[in-house]
């Protein structure tokens, strides 16, 4: 994936956005609406009316990158369309961006290690 390290913070727009919109729509959009920094290196998410096509607007310190997919036969599995954001776990972005339904990815649960004597 484009995404330096699995630490990368990744939140969902749940509202349909103008897809015409690029690169500092998008940048103003996050600033502006969602009340987030988007020059911070958070992942966001948007989608379309259509629920087969996604963009991603990410900041790399570099510049601002935008990825845009479109499924050919199915669509992506989205939240309810509601204001606001939603934050997904990495694993449950990589199965949304797969096409799969990211609803089914559950985290395992991690324990520390017992002391070794």
């Amino acid at each position: 994936m484009i995404f330096p390290s699995n630490r990368v913070r990744i939140l969902v727009a749940t509202r349909p956005v103008d897809f015409r919109k690029g690169h500092d729509g998008l940048a103003a959009l996050v600033k502006n609406e969602l009340r987030k920094e988007p020059f911070i290196g958070t992942v966001f998410v948007f989608r379309a009316k259509r629920a087969d096509r996604l963009k991603l607007l990410y900041w790399d310190g570099t510049g601002l990158v935008m990825a845009y997919k479109r499924l050919e036969e199915h669509s992506f599995t989205w939240p309810a369309i509601r204001d606001g954001l939603m934050t997904l776990s990495h694993a449950q972005f990589e199965a949304l961006f797969a096409g799969l339904d990211w609803r089914r990815v559950r985290a395992i649960e991690a324990r520390a290690p017992e002391t070794v004597e």
